[in-house]
């Protein structure tokens, strides 16, 4: 096979087509008609390669175009050259009526990657008529073995193996799956149907399927040719989105069986893992010519970002003739796409999607497995309507980031038992911040910062700041895994902490408030740290090993594990004497957390947002409810049921 360059159809003149055959790329052994003939026969490759055919000197009946043999094939990038111009010779005894054989060779970039697919060397023949004029004869054969009068080529690009999607322990989440594509079969539809006719089915079906504009989709089927199949949607067999009998009763509405690459369920993982369907026109026109109309993609998630990864090369095979007499005379077998294998374990993943399944509201819990700093689980609720909040939210963490706050003032010499001062409120540059409504009135006064934390007194920690610098907080934040550059390719946010500005500023980013964003994945890389004793980085992606994650060293002071029996022991004691403690009872390991509430919106958009950071033996955990309250609110209903369900740490 050729790995030669093709950058589109090239022209040459004949004169120089002649030189190159004299000059002996092409032998001709010379005699009175060398040059004519050298001549014609490049018209004639010149000619072929272009479709330009009017330039072709020829004898006898001449072809109009190449749109019959090369039908969808004839756009396509080729190069046709002349290999050998034979010497003249005559056939049937008769000097009047002499031919010259040529060799053509055919180099046909079929994939519009700029390089030859399919080469190969075809005859052809030039001829002398009864008036002494030479020129090229027609035949199909010349453009392909087996090309016969009525026969064309075809071009059919088959589809590679999508490679799966696999969890922490090699099986397949997403893997083929059984799936109905619902739509228009319009060959079901009578030959003198009416547009009209037409049109209302289209709607029935497509009101069937959920869209949004039927006459849209009615649009597509009526522009459809009368063989095609108009899918309207795909859903998973037996999942009831589609009601198949009232399909049935829609004259040329079918459901045809399928497979396509999906995970258990339709809501597991989905926004991290994505979906995949077919090609965009963007997706086509982006790909520079690897994707073509009809090919199956990545459309979002894992399976867009890694889609070079999953999808594979296709493989091409070229059929000459119709029908079922057409036989193959190119074939280039598909490449299999690569299998991306992630740290997700099913089993966690699982507990997190149930323990989400009934908040309404947005909601994202991701778990981390602090020694090695795996993603087990990343799941958004329902409320989410397909965002990634687990990985993706930029909100503030409210008081779950008092353990960045605790570790800026314990590297500032304030440590669990000294005396920190938690008013009703703390006024600011004329600001006043108050703590959560509620806050139990034993807990004002002088308080250990232990107590402050436990009870989570924000007057307290914004009493401090005079211990406390952006610097010493950003680097604090650094130390838990906070604002760290993620490993790999795939999404997510790790949060950002403020570097400079106002004094109200400082005393919000204590709190968790103001400029302070995190995400679910953030605050576990943060309970993580503290679980591990040291800062973690988040990983998804192991493999193929050249898209695994790669963690660097975080640019930032290692926590230290003196620090982190510290923040550890704060985090036992919410759950024991504080705010956490509906945490207590979890079966397992002894279980540390954090509660968190942030204010978010204004005026009929405000609301208080939960949050609640947690680890239990080497599973740590953080979980955001919209909207969920202060105190342990939703956050910490999400956390328990999901520590519970995941076996008490056990995964």
């Amino acid at each position: 096979m050729s790995s030669r360059s093709l950058t589109g159809p090239r022209t040459i003149p004949a004169l120089a087509a002649a030189a190159l055959v004299v000059s002996g790329l092409a032998a001709c052994s010379g005699g009175p008609d060398a040059d004519e003939l050298a001549g014609i026969a490049g018209e004639l490759a010149e000619g072929l390669e272009t479709g330009e055919l009017s330039q072709v000197r020829w004898s006898g009946d001449a072809p109009q175009d190449l749109s019959r043999p090369l039908a969808g094939m004839v756009d396509l990038s080729r190069e046709v050259t002349v290999v050998e111009v034979g010497d003249p010779r005559t056939i049937a005894d008769s000097d009047d009526l002499r031919v010259a054989d040529v060799e053509l060779e055919w180099s046909w970039d079929l994939d519009a990657d700029g390089s030859a697919d399919w080469v190969y060397t075809r005859p052809a023949m030039l001829a002398r008529d009864a008036d002494g004029f030479w020129g090229a004869t027609y035949d199909p054969s010349m453009i392909a073995d087996g090309l016969g009068t009525s026969g064309e080529l075809t071009l059919t690009r088959v589809p590679a193996e999508r490679g799966e999607v696999l969890a922490g322990d090699g099986t397949a989440v997403v893997t083929p799956r059984p799936v109905l594509r619902i739509g228009i079969d319009k060959t079901r539809l009578p030959d003198d149907a009416h547009e009209r006719d037409v049109r209302g089915v289209a709607e029935d079906v497509a009101n069937l399927a959920g869209w949004d504009d039927p006459d849209g989709y009615a649009d597509q089927v009526v522009a459809a040719g009368p063989r095609a199949f108009v899918e309207a949607i795909v859903v998973r067999e037996g999942s009831g989105v589609v009601d198949l009998a009232a399909l049935e009763e829609i004259p040329a509405g079918v459901a045809l069986p399928d497979e396509m690459p999906l995970a258990p369920t339709s809501a597991w993982a989905r926004p991290v893992l994505g979906r995949v369907g077919q090609a965009t026109r963007e997706v086509i026109e982006a790909s520079g010519g690897t994707v073509q109309a009809g090919d199956e993609v990545g459309l979002s998630g894992l399976q867009e970002q890694y889609d070079d990864v999953l999808r594979g090369g296709s493989g091409l095979r070229v059929t000459s003739g119709i029908g079922p007499d057409a036989e193959v005379v190119f074939e280039r077998d598909p490449e299999p796409g690569a299998d991306l294998s992630l740290t997700l374990d099913a089993e966690v993943q699982t507990a997190a999607e149930q323990s989400l399944e009934s908040t309404e509201s947005p909601a994202g819990l991701v778990a981390i497995r602090a020694s090695t700093g795996e993603v087990l689980a990343a799941a958004s609720g329902p409320g989410s309507q397909g965002l990634n909040t687990a990985m993706l939210a930029s909100l503030a963490p409210g008081s779950t980031f008092k353990m960045v706050t605790a570790l800026a003032l314990l590297r500032a010499g304030v440590g669990p038992e000294a005396q920190v001062s938690c008013t009703p409120d703390v006024t600011v540059d004329g600001y006043t911040i108050g703590n959560y409504p509620g806050y139990p009135s034993a807990w004002i006064g002088d308080l250990t910062l232990t107590e402050a934390l436990t009870q989570s007194c924000n007057s307290a920690l914004i009493n401090a700041r005079g211990d406390v610098s952006f610097d010493a907080l950003v680097d604090a934040a650094r130390s838990l895994g906070l604002g760290q550059q993620l490993p790999g390719a795939w999404p997510g946010f790790t949060g950002s902490v403020p570097e400079d500005g106002s004094e109200t500023g400082l005393a919000s980013s204590l709190i968790g408030q103001g400029e302070v964003l995190a995400s679910p994945l953030a605050m576990a890389t943060v309970a993580a740290s503290i679980a591990a004793a040291e800062t973690v980085t988040p990983t998804l992606v192991t493999g193929p090993e050249q898209v695994a994650d790669a963690p660097s060293a975080v640019d930032a002071a290692p926590l230290t594990a003196k620090e982190a029996d510290v923040l550890a022991d704060y985090m036992r004691a919410v759950v024991t004497d504080g705010t956490a403690t509906l945490l207590a009872d979890v079966p397992g390991e002894p279980v540390h957390a954090k509660t968190g509430s942030a204010e978010a919106g204004e005026g009929e958009d405000f609301r208080v947002d939960s949050w609640m950071i947690a680890y239990q033996g080497d599973l740590a955990v953080a979980a955001l409810v919209h909207g969920g309250g202060h105190g342990a609110g939703a956050a910490g209903d999400v956390v328990e049921a999901f520590l519970r369900a995941a076996a008490g740490g056990g995964a």
